[in-house]
């Protein structure tokens, strides 16, 4: 069970769908592993839930 975890801020069910299909073709491709094998697993996490460079995400402009 080949998988890609994808640690982010909250998105659409199109936005995830959009990587889910080009982040498997590509890998696929890549790897020459078939498509159906790759699980893509999303991690959400609210905005003012993680840092970058000390900052909230939240609070970056």
């Amino acid at each position: 069970m080949p998988s890609i975890t994808v640690d982010i801020a909250p998105l659409t069910k199109e936005q995830k769908a959009q990587i889910s299909k080009e982040f498997t073709e590509s890998i696929s491709k890549v790897t020459g592993i078939d498509a159906k094998a790759f699980y893509i697993f999303f991690n959400e996490y609210p905005k003012d839930s993680f840092a970058v460079g000390g900052t909230l995400f939240s609070e970056r402009q």
